[in-house]
């Protein structure tokens, strides 16, 4: 169990996709312009990436050596689609405001290196733990990101005002994004150094 929790861990912490590993910079930077976009995103995400790692974890003594990215692709497009129409059928706002992002998930280096770097290695209850864990780690990084661009960008926060009189715009803007990442990897980067300090 202690195993599977520290999988579980090195997603959402030791291995984030986003603040740690900076892969997925595409969805991250392009739909946290809002809070819902970021959550939705992710979900989104975390899904295709904890069924897929089954998957693939189910078949990687079936699959050959030399198709098995082209194997993991198609595995991965086939859940990609099964989310992209229940959105369309459930949530077509979500849908319509992610647009491309979401067929986008089928070439996410995330999902992609977490099947060949865990799911073709690993059991299926490791693999879906993984799954789990990287893709609530990308949710929560994407939510972080959105949350503090809708605040500072358009005063609301998953569409309600805040109040805040003048929003600088610029941060629901390209630079916006950039900004905001590299704000929060260097908050992080001196809490880190600050540990490592009294540690030693």
């Amino acid at each position: 169990m202690s195993d599977l929790l520290k999988t579980f861990k090195n997603g959402l912490f030791d291995e984030n996709p986003t603040f740690v590993q900076l892969i997925g910079m595409c969805p991250t930077l392009a739909v946290t312009t809002s809070l819902a976009n970021g959550i939705g995103m992710g979900l989104s995400a975390t899904v295709v990436l904890t069924l897929s790692n089954i998957m693939i974890s189910l078949l990687r003594r079936l699959i050959p050596s030399k198709v098995r990215i082209a194997a993991y692709v198609a595995i991965i497009a086939t859940f990609v689609t099964v989310i992209d129409l229940l959105l369309q059928a459930f949530l077509p706002s979500l849908s319509d405001s992610l647009g491309i992002f979401i067929p986008l998930i089928v070439v996410n280096c995330i999902i992609l290196a977490r099947a060949e770097a865990f799911a073709s290695k690993n059991g299926v209850v490791k693999s879906a733990v993984d799954g789990l864990g990287m893709g609530l780690g990308f949710t929560m990084a994407l939510s972080l990101i959105s949350a503090i661009r809708e605040i500072l960008g358009a005063g609301t926060i998953l569409g309600y005002p805040l109040g805040i009189s003048a929003p600088a715009t610029v941060m629901i803007l390209p630079p916006g994004g950039f900004l905001t990442l590299g704000l929060i990897l260097g908050v992080m980067n001196v809490i880190k150094n600050r540990r490592g300090g009294k540690k030693s």
